[in-house]
């Protein structure tokens, strides 16, 4: 059984006892996570895709992290213009693990 879930303005495929990385979440690690955007649910053979999405169903989930990624670095340069500027980000994530999927 596998559903497909946005969050973050991503989309993820997901199954029940994976660990996925997502956009950051409010919520102290331990704390439980409802995801109510479900697109789709395939259970055996059985596919219900969502318009936008499945009523009724949720993927619930534990945090066990909150972090932030790799730096990333970026910059901008002129030639003999003497110009030249950098920065960085990090973008803050939360690792989530599935614990169960209801079909709705």
């Amino acid at each position: 059984m596998y559903a497909v879930i946005r969050t973050g303005g991503k989309q993820y495929k997901v199954q029940e006892g994976e660990l996925i990385r997502i956009e950051k979440i409010p919520g102290d690690k331990g704390s439980k996570v409802n995801l109510d955007d479900v697109l789709l649910v395939r259970e055996d053979d059985k596919v219900k895709i969502g318009k936008p999405v499945v009523k009724g169903a949720s993927v619930s989930g534990t945090i066990v992290e909150q972090g932030k990624a790799r730096k990333i670095k970026a910059g901008k340069f002129k030639k003999r213009k003497s110009y030249q500027r950098r920065w960085g980000h990090r973008q803050l994530f939360t690792r989530v693990k599935i614990e169960s999927i209801k079909a709705g």
